[in-house]
């Protein structure tokens, strides 16, 4: 029952994320903004165990997840035949970049004020 509070609080950050896009006519998915959200909502127990809870579920059904992925390819495999190579690289380009990025954000969070990593 806790996940399904957490799904269904996931679900309502994501809609709310969407009005916002909607009505402020920003640039971006409303789901980005329901993550953010869900960022500020974090420290509060009563959102953080039942969307702990649906996460949980979520992460053990994961491989699920990737069954209409893998049903795309096969559907495609022209596209991917044409365009398999620069799909490949921009997605290792990409993947690669996303690392260095959270890496670097990472390490700077980090950081201590006094510039010594071993103090905190």
């Amino acid at each position: 029952m806790t996940a399904i509070r957490g799904l269904a609080f996931l679900l309502l950050l994501q809609a709310a994320g969407e009005a916002i896009t909607h009505a402020l006519g920003l640039p971006f998915p409303g789901p980005v903004v329901g993550l953010v959200l869900l960022l500020g909502c974090l420290p509060l127990s009563w959102v953080r165990e039942p969307v702990s809870a649906a996460a949980d579920v979520l992460l053990g059904n994961l491989s699920l997840l990737f069954v209409p992925v893998g049903v795309g390819v096969v559907t495609h495999l022209d596209l991917v035949s044409t365009y398999g190579i620069p799909l490949l690289v921009v997605i290792v380009v990409s993947t690669w970049l996303g690392m260095a990025t959270t890496s670097l954000v990472m390490k700077a969070m980090t950081r201590s004020p006094s510039g010594d990593p071993d103090r905190g």
